[in-house]
């Protein structure tokens, strides 16, 4: 039980903690950019944008895989 238990915290874990990488490195990035270059603004901008729904959605997805994965 206490076995299953600390296998599902580490599954969450892992699902939530890539996604938030890679929302960090992507704001790094496109503070970097925007320094570099600030008339292009809204190009940044919307690609930020795009970037950003990727990737909450593929920890929404990750995190009903494990729900479904470890449901009783």
């Amino acid at each position: 039980m206490l076995g299953e238990t600390f296998l599902i915290l580490m599954v969450m874990f892992i699902a939530v903690m890539g996604p938030s990488l890679v929302i960090a490195v992507l704001g790094f990035a496109v503070i970097k950019a925007l320094s570099r270059n600030p008339s292009a603004s809204s190009k940044i901008f919307l690609g930020m944008g795009i970037m950003l729904v990727f990737v909450e959605s593929i920890s929404v997805l990750a995190i009903l895989v494990v729900f479904q994965l470890f449901s009783r």
